[in-house]
């Protein structure tokens, strides 16, 4: 969704809308560390593990919402450095669907210099929270990508 308001631009989405294609549960197969990945909502939940075999079993879960859950385990354990690295494997893999999809690149290029914040009620580390005072990582994270794809457009 796209508002104005008085010079104010702003690009709302939320992670989980498999329909936009800025989301991480949007299905949009790409390549990364040797594996195809069907969504980044299933590389960045496959990567809190270690364990090879449960990071395959995230991979090949049917839509990303039941990766999200698969990932929210107890009964695995996570990798020590995942919280210092998390946001680094959500970027990585948002980069690489919008290397790979070029539609992808040309939504974010467009947004132009927009804020893009996620609108999810309830997280307020990825989204905005429900009071919109959450971190936005995830919109602070495609606006990053953005900043990239346009450097590179200049090269």
């Amino acid at each position: 969704m796209l508002f104005d308001e008085k010079e104010k631009k702003l690009l709302t989405l939320t992670r989980d809308d498999a329909s936009h294609p800025l989301a991480s549960y949007a299905k949009k197969y790409f390549k990364l560390d040797g594996f195809e990945w069907p969504s980044v909502e299933h590389y960045y939940q496959a990567m809190k593990f270690d364990d090879a075999e449960y990071r395959e079993q995230i991979r090949l879960a049917a839509h990303p919402a039941d990766a999200a859950k698969l990932g929210k385990s107890k009964r695995h354990q996570r990798r020590k450095d995942w919280k210092k690295n998390s946001v680094t494997y959500m970027t990585r893999a948002t980069y690489i669907k919008a290397r790979t999809h070029a539609e992808v690149a040309q939504m974010l290029l467009e947004s132009g210099d927009m804020e893009i914040k996620d609108l999810s009620q309830y997280d307020y580390f990825w989204g905005s929270g429900r009071d919109l005072r959450g971190e936005n990582a995830f919109g602070k994270m495609l606006m990053g990508v953005r900043k990239k794809l346009r450097e590179e457009l200049v090269k």
